[in-house]
């Protein structure tokens, strides 16, 4: 009898997983440092001291018009 080797199953993508390939923590802190809401939503729930969520709301940067 021959024995079948199985794969383990692949993980499903998942956006924190291909948002920490895309951001890293790099010390940046405020929303004038970030070129989009993405980047900033992954800084206040990846990076330390981060000062763009104000109310803590979870949404960051909701006074800049540029997102």
């Amino acid at each position: 009898m021959e024995m079948i080797k199985l794969s383990p199953p692949k993980e499903p993508a998942q956006a924190s997983k291909v948002s920490s390939q895309r951001f890293k923590c790099d010390g940046r802190q405020h929303c004038s440092q970030m070129t989009s809401r993405e980047e900033a939503v992954f800084f206040i729930r990846n990076c330390p001291n981060t000062k763009m969520d104000g109310d803590n709301d979870g949404v960051p940067c909701e006074n800049d018009s540029r997102f």
